[in-house]
C-alpha cells in the first residue's frame, strides 16, 4: 500500500511538473531561510552554556540613579572587590580588569637577528585574579591558575602562544612585554576559548600587577570611581536565588555607598543575561545581541514558512479540482477518507522532502555569507544534531500545514458529483480560502517590505548624519601615555606638521563621538551642591576644536597647557544647569570629582553627537590633561590619501619604533558602532526579498491555474469582441483588491513594530506615509508582472484552439 502511495505519488509530481516546480521552489527557499535563521538564534542562545557553574554565576554590575535618569556600568569600584568577600563568604569572588589596545611584543631571540615583533591586541589582554578559574572552567595546557598569585606573571591561550612562539610547548618560561611597561613571563597555557563565550581572554596578566603599575594603567582605590574596565564575578551556591542575591547586594550598597544628590546601587547580572542586557553591553568582547532582535529574527522565519506552506495549500486546493473523476473511481473502488488522505499527505511528505533536501544544499552554500547579517563564525557547523532535529520538526510542520486541508478536500469529495466533473473551486470552498490564504501572504511580505524601508533609511540618516563636528580624513594614532611616549610629542607634532598634506593635529584621549563613557560628578560656580547629574570627560589639547571642527556657541577654547587649569563645556551641560544662553557660561568655573582646583569655562561648543545616535547627547566637559593624550588625531588633505597615510605612518614608526602603527580613519570607526542595526536592516532586505519571491511564486501559479480553468471562457469572450487589456484585467483585477487588503492589515502591524525598533535610536526618522505608500505600490506592481505574463498568454491564445480544447 505504502508502495503504491508513493508511485502514485512520484507520477503526480512528474505529470504536474510546473505546479511541483512552484511547490518545491517556495518550500526550499522558506526551509532554507528558516534553517539559516536557527542557525543564528541557537547560535546566540548557546553563549557560555558551557560553563559548569552556569546557573550559579553573577556578574556585578553598577547602577548610578540621579534626580532625573538612571545610568548603568558594567564595572565596579575596586574597593568593593575586597568587600563583597567579606560581605559574601559563601561566594567565591573574582575580579579582572581590560587593557584595550594593548601592544605585546615578543622579543627577539637572540642571534636570529629577527628584532622584536609587536602586536596590538584590542580585545582579550586582561589583569586578573586567579580566582576567576575558580568560577569559570578552562583547560589548562600548562601551568595552573595559582601562577596569577605573583607580579608580572602571565596565562596565554594556545592561538597566542603559537602566534607568539610557533609553538605551545615552548611558550612557558618565555618573556613577553606589555605596552614597553612590564615585562612579562609566560607561566601558564591554556586551551582557546570556544566560540561562543563572551569571555575570550587572550593574555591574562596577574592582577597584582595593575596595582604595581597603577600609574600607567590607571588604577584607582576609591569608592567614588567606577570604571567599565573593572568587573567583578560572583558564584553562589546552588541553593541561592537570583532574588536572594539581589537583595544581599542592595543591603551591600546601602552599607558601603555614601547617599548623595545620587544612590549607587550593586546588581547581580545573572551570566545567562550578560549577553544580552544592552543596558551594560559587553565590554570584554563587544558582542551582545538583545532578546528584542532575536524574538524579530525568529518571528521573520515563522512567517517565511507559513508563506511557503501557503503557497503550497494554494496550488494543492486549485490543483484537487482537476482531481476529481480521480477521487470518485477510487471512492466508488472502496477507498475509504483515510486512505484519501493518507495518499495525499504521501505526495505532500513527498514534495516537502525534496524541498528539505535542496533547502540543506542552498544553507550549505549560504552559510558563509551568514557573517554579513549576524555574528557568526565561519567555523560552525550546519549538519549538526541540533540542526537535523531542527529540520526534522519543520519537515514534519511543513507537512501538517501543507497536507492537511487539501487532504480533507480531496477526502470529502462525494463520488456522484466527481464522476460527473462538476466539482469546482466554488463548490468546495476553494475561492473564499484562496483569497485569505493570499491576503495573508501579501500582508506578510509588505510587513517586511515596510521593515527594510524604515531600517534602510533610518541607517542612510544615521550615515549622513551631522554629527556636529567633521570627520571626514581624520586620521587617528592610537598611542601611549608611558613617560618616554609623551616625551616624543612636541617633536612628532612639528614632523607632522611639515608635512603640506596635514592640516591638523591634535593629542586627545579620546575623539568627539566615541565609545567612551568617562563620567564624574563635578561642582558648578563656586558652589558645593552637587547639581544632580554627572558629566562626561574628554581629554585634548589646544587644537582639539580646530582639528575636529568642533563650533563654537560662545568663547572660545582654553590656552595651551598640560594640565586642566581651563575647561570648554557643550551646550548640554549648561542646558542641564539651566543656563540657556551661552554667553552667561563664560567664566563660570567647573571643580571635578567634588574636589581639586576650580577651572573657569573659557567656551561653549555646540553639542556634538558623543556617542552613537542611539544615545542622546550627554553634557560634556573638555579639558587638556596630557597624561591622558594618548591618541593622535591628525586631519589631512583627501588628494594623495593613501600616500600620505603611507608617509604618516613611516614618521610614527621612525619617531615611536617600541611601537606597532595601527591607525585608522574616524569615519570608518564611527560606522562600527552600527554593525548590529546595519545587520538587522540587511535581515530584512534579504528576508524581504524571500517573501515576494515566494509570494509571486503562488501568485503565478494560481494565475497559471487560473488560466487552464478559463481557457473556455477566454475563448468566448474573445469571440464576442473582448480586447486583450481587458482579459488581462479580468485576471489582474482580484489580485488587486487582494492586495490592498492586505495593505490595511500590515500597514498598523508594520507601524508597530517598526516603531518600536526606531525607538533603539536617540535620533530617528519619522514614519512618513510615502513609506506605506510606496511598500503598496512595489506590492501592487509586482503582482502586476508576476499576473501579467501568464494573463497575456491566455488572452492572445487563438479562441478557436481554446473552444475545441474544451
Amino acid at each position: 500500500m505504502i508502495k503504491n502511495y508513493i508511485k502514485i505519488a512520484w507520477r503526480n509530481i512528474v505529470r504536474h511538473k510546473a505546479y511541483s516546480s512552484i511547490n518545491i521552489a517556495g518550500l526550499t527557499v522558506g526551509i532554507a531561510a528558516c534553517l539559516l535563521i536557527f542557525v543564528i538564534i541557537s547560535f546566540e542562545l548557546s553563549f557560555d552554556k558551557f560553563q559548569t557553574n552556569y546557573k550559579n554565576i553573577y556578574h556585578v554590575v553598577t547602577q548610578e540613579k540621579h534626580e532625573s535618569d538612571l545610568t548603568y556600568n558594567p564595572g565596579i569600584a575596586v574597593p568593593a572587590t575586597e568587600a563583597l568577600r567579606l560581605d559574601f563568604p559563601q561566594a567565591k569572588v573574582a575580579a579582572l580588569n581590560s587593557s584595550y589596545g594593548s601592544q605585546i611584543t615578543v622579543p627577539e631571540v637572540a642571534g636570529t637577528g629577527t628584532g622584536d615583533k609587536k602586536f596590538t591586541e584590542n580585545l582579550g589582554v586582561l589583569f586578573i585574579e586567579p580566582q576567576f578559574f575558580d568560577i569559570f572552567s578552562s583547560k589548562w595546557l600548562a601551568g595552573a591558575a595559582s601562577v596569577l598569585k605573583d607580579p608580572d606573571m602571565a596565562v596565554i591561550d594556545k592561538s597566542m602562544a603559537i602566534k607568539y612562539f610557533g609553538d605551545w610547548q615552548n611558550a612557558v618560561g618565555k618573556t613577553l612585554k606589555m605596552d614597553n611597561v612590564i615585562t612579562l613571563k609566560v607561566a601558564g597555557v591554556i586551551e582557546d576559548a570556544p566560540v561562543n563565550t563572551d569571555f575570550p581572554f587572550k593574555i591574562m596578566v596577574s592582577f597584582v600587577s595593575w596595582k604595581a603599575h597603577g600609574k600607567d594603567y590607571n588604577y584607582s582605590g576609591e569608592w567614588g570611581s567606577t570604571s567599565s574596565n573593572h568587573q567583578v564575578f560572583i558564584m553562589v551556591p546552588p541553593n541561592m536565588s537570583a532574588d536572594n542575591v539581589g537583595k544581599q547586594l542592595e543591603a551591600f550598597s546601602r552599607k558601603h555607598f555614601k547617599k548623595g544628590i545620587s544612590e549607587t546601587h550593586l546588581l547581580a547580572q545573572p551570566l545567562s543575561l550578560f549577553h544580552f542586557d544592552t543596558r551594560f553591553g559587553n565590554p570584554l568582547a563587544d558582542h551582545t545581541m538583545s532578546y528584542a532582535t532575536l524574538r524579530t529574527i525568529s518571528l521573520i522565519a515563522l512567517l517565511i514558512i507559513v508563506m511557503a506552506s501557503i503557497n503550497f495549500i494554494n496550488l494543492s486546493t486549485a490543483q484537487s479540482v482537476g482531481r476529481s473523476k480521480e477521487v470518485g473511481i477510487r471512492k466508488v473502488l472502496g477507498s475509504t477518507p483515510k486512505q484519501l488522505i493518507a495518499q495525499v499527505i504521501g505526495e505532500t511528505t513527498l514534495v516537502v522532502f525534496f524541498s528539505v533536501v535542496l533547502a540543506l544544499g542552498i544553507a550549505k552554500l549560504a552559510m558563509p555569507q551568514l557573517k554579513s547579517i549576524a555574528n557568526v563564525p565561519e567555523s560552525i557547523g550546519l549538519f549538526t544534531a541540533e540542526n537535523l532535529l531542527f529540520l526534522l520538526v519543520v519537515m514534519v510542520v511543513v507537512i501538517v500545514l501543507s497536507g492537511i486541508y487539501p487532504a480533507m478536500v480531496v477526502s470529502g469529495f462525494k463520488p456522484v458529483l466527481a464522476l460527473k466533473n462538476k466539482i469546482t473551486a466554488a463548490s468546495i470552498g476553494g475561492i473564499p480560502l484562496r483569497r485569505a490564504l493570499v491576503i495573508t501572504q501579501f500582508a506578510i511580505s509588505q510587513l517586511l517590505m515596510i521593515g527594510t524601508i524604515v531600517a534602510m533609511n533610518q541607517m542612510d540618516f544615521v550615515n549622513k548624519a551631522d554629527l556636529g563636528f567633521n570627520k571626514e580624513a581624520v586620521l587617528v594614532i592610537p598611542g601611549y601615555t608611558d613617560s618616554i611616549s609623551l616625551g616624543k610629542m612636541v617633536a612628532y607634532r612639528q614632523q607632522l606638521m611639515q608635512n603640506s598634506a596635514v592640516k591638523s593635529v591634535s593629542f586627545s584621549s579620546d575623539a568627539p563621538s566615541s565609545e567612551n563613557n568617562w563620567g564624574t560628578n563635578f561642582n558648578f560656580n563656586n558652589n558645593t551642591k552637587d547639581p544632580g547629574f554627572n558629566t562626561y570627560l574628554k581629554f585634548g589639547d589646544a587644537d582639539y576644536f580646530k582639528t575636529f571642527g568642533l563650533q563654537f556657541s560662545a568663547g572660545k577654547g582654553y590656552d595651551v597647557s598640560d594640565t586642566a587649569r581651563q575647561v570648554v563645556v557643550n551646550e548640554t551641560f549648561i542646558h542641564k544647569l539651566g543656563i540657556q544662553n551661552a554667553e552667561s557660561a563664560i567664566g563660570k568655573t567647573v571643580r571635578m570629582g567634588g574636589n581639586g582646583r576650580w577651572m573657569p569655562i573659557t567656551g561653549v561648543v555646540k553639542d556634538f553627537k558623543t556617542n552613537s545616535l542611539r544615545e542622546t547627547v550627554k553634557p560634556i566637559v573638555i579639558a587638556p590633561a596630557k597624561k591622558f593624550e594618548g591618541n593622535v588625531a591628525i586631519k589631512i588633505q583627501t588628494k594623495n590619501l593613501s600616500k600620505t597615510v603611507a608617509e604618516l605612518q613611516k614618521m610614527w614608526e621612525n619617531t615611536y619604533p617600541e611601537y606597532a602603527y595601527n591607525g585608522y580613519f574616524l569615519d570608518d570607526n564611527i560606522a562600527k558602532f552600527y554593525q548590529a542595526e546595519n545587520q538587522m536592516a540587511m535581515v530584512y532586505k534579504i528576508f524581504a526579498g524571500i517573501a515576494i519571491f515566494i509570494s509571486c511564486l503562488g501568485l503565478y501559479g494560481l494565475v497559471s491555474f487560473m488560466a487552464v480553468q478559463r481557457t473556455k471562457e477566454v475563448g468566448i469572450r474573445k469571440v464576442l469582441g473582448a480586447s486583450v487589456s481587458s482579459i488581462v484585467y479580468l485576471f489582474s483585477k482580484e489580485f488587486v483588491v487582494l492586495i490592498v487588503i492586505s495593505f490595511v492589515i500590515a500597514m498598523p502591524l508594520a507601524w508597530y513594530v517598526m516603531t518600536g525598533w526606531l525607538q533603539n535610536f536617540a535620533y530617528r526618522i519619522s514614519l512618513s506615509a510615502w513609506i506605506f505608500l510606496l511598500a503598496i505600490a512595489s506590492s501592487v506592481v509586482i503582482a502586476w508582472v508576476t499576473v501579467g505574463y501568464k494573463a497575456v498568454r491566455a488572452a492572445l491564445a487563438n479562441p478557436v484552439k481554446s473552444l475545441r480544447s474544451e
